[in-house]
């Protein structure tokens, strides 16, 4: 395994990092635990949740990742092995069920947040602690283009940061994040943390994939030159890159099988063509098509940390052997070819 600095934090973590969203949906409790205990033995000391967990995210499964995480730190006794990573919830129409129904980035709702993962996690800290995406209307989650919102209501940031400054100095908290925020935002805070003496946010997680390289546009010159490194997710594009659904299959137990309205963005006939383009590549090489598109993102100068999922031990112990593989110069040729031909079709 290698590692990296998570910002200008004292932390080393994995450039695999394990994640977890599918524990408590499409994985069991004791699958969960065979995954966390495979990724540890194979040297992934990093794990990232978030209290919405289960996805596809509802009322019925809210925190249910992190009690399956929690569950296993108390019959593993080895919380010190590993660097966790979890997310409070924004506002939106989807989380009524979250704190009253409208969750802020405020004292109270960030308190609480902070808390209720606590007793779910079975543990007194959070390594680092991430706000799921900005209470600020942005271009996320399948948009590439900006739509101004005037007038829009959202806690400024310095108030955010100095609430979480709170948790840190509680002990709760070791470190601050971002996810799903934009340069502006990103250097928004780089400025409040150093002007105003708070916390400094260490990384931001961001969808990256050979689908959607939109994060090189503006936010990866911030990740290196503000030491905020990427945490890509989606890095297989909801398990699309791997070419399990070429040619319209739908293996039973597969996340679009099960969940497709969830990740429409990938079925578009752009998105289709490119996979093809991607997988024909990986098996023009010899090379597992999951481990070509993950190398490519563990690669990248701005990632500090590339976060896998998967359904079966399978999947993970090919996913977490991408650390292995480095591409060609003929292998990135290609690559880039197909980018310039289908430019980010998955946002």
């Amino acid at each position: 395994m290698q590692y990296r600095p998570l910002g200008r934090t004292d932390l080393d973590v994995s450039v695999i990092c394990l994640g977890t969203m599918t524990y408590g949906e499409q994985n069991t409790e004791a699958e969960g635990h065979a995954q966390m205990d495979l990724a540890l033995d194979r040297g992934v000391n990093f794990f990232d949740t978030a209290e919405m967990y289960s996805v596809p995210p509802r009322a019925e499964t809210y925190g249910r990742t992190e009690e399956v995480i929690g569950t296993w730190f108390e019959a593993r006794g080895n919380r010190d092995k590993v660097i966790l990573a979890t997310k409070a919830v924004g506002p939106g129409d989807r989380f009524r069920h979250v704190r009253d129904g409208n969750p802020r980035f405020d004292r109270v709702n960030l308190t609480k947040a902070v808390e209720d993962s606590l007793k779910r996690l079975r543990t007194d800290y959070i390594d680092l602690y991430q706000l799921h995406w900005p209470e600020r209307s942005v271009n996320s989650f399948g948009k590439l283009g900006y739509v101004h919102v005037e007038d829009e209501s959202w806690t400024p940031l310095a108030e955010t940061l100095g609430y979480l400054a709170e948790l840190v100095t509680a002990g709760k908290i070791r470190h601050v994040g971002l996810s799903n925020e934009t340069p502006w935002g990103m250097m928004a805070f780089a400025h409040l943390a150093e002007t105003s003496g708070l916390p400094r946010m260490a990384s931001n997680q961001n969808p990256y994939s050979l689908l959607n390289r939109s994060y090189e546009v503006g936010c990866a010159e911030v990740s290196i030159r503000e030491d905020m490194g990427l945490l890509a997710y989606s890095p297989l594009a909801g398990g699309t890159l791997s070419g399990k659904y070429v040619g319209g299959a739908k293996p039973a137990g597969a996340r679009m099988t099960m969940f497709p309205g969830n990740f429409s963005r990938y079925a578009n006939p752009e998105c289709e063509a490119a996979i093809e383009l991607y997988v024909g590549i990986a098996r023009k090489h010899g090379l597992d098509p999951s481990q070509m598109a993950l190398s490519y993102v563990n690669s990248r100068r701005f990632l500090t940390s590339n976060i896998i999922g998967a359904t079966t031990m399978e999947q993970l112990a090919v996913n977490i052997d991408s650390i292995d593989l480095t591409l060609g110069a003929d292998v990135l040729d290609e690559i880039e070819a197909v980018q310039k031909r289908y430019s980010n079709p998955g946002p």
